[in-house]
């Protein structure tokens, strides 16, 4: 079974928006609609859950396509404390085997051939990961003001959502940093890599982008005066 968990739950502060980013309207549709409506007609998503505070639920439900989704949970204090608490309510739908798919409600443009391909990937993994290289010279610096070292650009990637892995790993790899280490983590495929899960990387889009300023929202609305 896979089943795509999708984040809504952000308050979208950075753009200073009226409303929660995942739910400003383009071109008549609330930016969560975009990720949602592909997911639902997909063959290889058979659930779709989604992280919401209470207040937008109703909203959701009059304009995204809700066929396939089969609840909410609350939002946590963090992106990875919403992921868990998913993860928790999930218990009763979700077998050991299942694989979650985990996607950012803000990265709106996201297509059927990602889901095919990023679902392809984790056979016989634990986890996938899409990533883009960098195309900047990167440094390091420890103290963060001084330049320590350089490092190898070729080995170092930039992670993307949407993140997938085995449930029943991936609930344990997080359960196990609690109470504290799960308050730091920074990226959910952290916790696949600290328990030692196998986790692939897949090429990233660069149109996969997660509307984060106005320039990102200006970004999408031209994306979709282009593609109808």
């Amino acid at each position: 079974m896979n089943i795509a968990i999708v984040l809504a739950g952000g308050t979208g502060t950075r753009l200073g928006a009226e409303r929660p980013k995942q739910y400003i309207e383009v071109n008549e549709k609330p930016i969560i609609a975009y990720s949602v409506q592909e997911l639902s007609v997909h063959a290889g998503i058979d659930a779709i859950w989604i992280v919401a505070d209470e207040m937008w639920r109703d909203y959701i439900c009059k304009r995204v396509n809700m066929e396939k989704v089969r609840g909410f949970s609350t939002p946590g204090t963090n992106r990875q404390l919403s992921i868990w608490n998913a993860l928790c309510d999930l218990r009763a739908v979700a077998d050991p085997e299942s694989v979650v798919f985990i996607h950012d409600a803000a990265r709106p443009i996201l297509t059927a051939d990602m889901i095919t391909d990023y679902l392809h990937a984790i056979g016989g993994a634990d986890g996938v990961l899409p990533v883009l290289p960098m195309k900047d010279t990167v440094y390091l610096s420890e103290d963060g003001t001084s330049i320590t070292s350089l490092l190898k650009r070729s080995h170092v990637v930039a992670g993307q959502a949407p993140e997938l892995f085995v449930y029943e790993k991936y609930y344990e790899a997080n359960r196990a940093l609690f109470p504290d280490r799960i308050l730091q983590i920074n990226g959910s495929t952290e916790p696949a890599i600290l328990a030692g899960m196998k986790v692939v990387t897949v090429p990233g889009e660069e149109r996969n982008f997660k509307i984060t300023t106005q320039a990102d929202l200006e970004r999408f609305r031209r994306w979709v005066e282009s593609n109808g």
